[in-house]
């Protein structure tokens, strides 16, 4: 994880990450996280202006990771949606690239997934198909997370 041009970082002054309202979140969610779109139960935004993912509890933030979205020619699609299907690993396959083993899979619309991946670590830029690319253990995290039907908001 990088702090890069344009993001906004909180450093507290001695308080604890309560008291920023913030639970359970490791030092990087003291990012200027969007507003979520959901304000009650679990919900999952994934900001493509800053190349985010962001997981919300009744409208606080939980917990964020660095990602990696689609490219210029295969971009991560954009909306409101829902997790439809959970996969602790799979195959996967497509024009030019075969990947076995992909872990913890979320997807939330037709074959646009948020997943893990073994096969870059280069989190940040435009590297996928469409998919969202977490490091493995961000991955499961959000798996376990996320229930069937959890809101997923994908914007720039």
């Amino acid at each position: 994880n990088a702090i890069q041009a344009g993001q906004t970082l909180i450093i507290p002054s001695g308080g604890s990450l309560g008291d920023l309202g913030v639970i359970n979140a490791p030092a990087e969610a003291l990012v200027a996280a969007p507003q979520p779109a959901v304000t009650t139960g679990r919900s999952i935004m994934v900001d493509l202006s800053d190349s985010r993912i962001y997981a919300y509890e009744d409208g606080r933030l939980v917990r964020n990771a660095l990602a990696s979205m689609g490219r210029a020619a295969t971009p991560t699609v954009q909306g409101s949606f829902t997790v439809q299907r959970k996969y602790e690993a799979q195959t996967m396959t497509g024009p030019g690239y075969y990947l076995p083993g992909v872990p913890w899979i979320l997807y939330f619309y037709s074959g646009y997934a948020i997943h893990g991946t073994y096969w870059h670590n280069n989190f940040g830029q435009p590297m996928s198909h469409g998919c969202v690319n977490l490091p493995p253990e961000e991955a499961k995290w959000f798996y376990d997370f996320a229930a069937l039907g959890t809101p997923v908001t994908v914007q720039y």
